[in-house]
């Protein structure tokens, strides 16, 4: 029981990490502060799409889930919940790549943005 509710709460973890990583900027257009964790997050998880590694959190998740008697799943956090429904084909290195973009475009935009801001004033 508390191994499947290990297992969950750090799938909860895991989504809240992708959206930080990928949307946390936005946290820092009223958060100046929030860049020096953001930019951290955002840059892991270009490295973890960029290089096709596993993140540690889904093989966390896997150790929980296999604890409790569940099966674990081999691809990342991503494919599995994620592109599953968006891409039923699975995963690509090539959608990896756009991935990986999207979370460069994304932050770079927002940040940019901060910066004219900032002139501004």
């Amino acid at each position: 029981m508390y191994s499947l509710i290990a297992a969950n709460t750090v799938l909860l973890f895991h989504l809240a990490f992708i959206l930080f990583a990928t949307l946390g900027a936005l946290l820092a257009l009223k958060w100046r502060w929030i860049l020096f964790l953001q930019l951290p997050a955002a840059a892991w998880g270009f490295f973890v799409e960029y290089s096709g590694r596993i993140c540690p959190l889904t093989e966390l998740e896997n150790y929980f889930r296999q604890r409790a008697g569940e099966a674990g799943y081999g691809e990342g956090f991503i494919e599995h919940y994620l592109l599953a429904t968006i891409y039923p084909n699975g995963l690509t290195r090539e959608i990896q790549f756009a991935l990986g973009a999207f979370v460069v475009i994304v932050n770079f935009s927002i940040y940019a943005l901060l910066l004219m801001r900032r002139r501004v004033r």
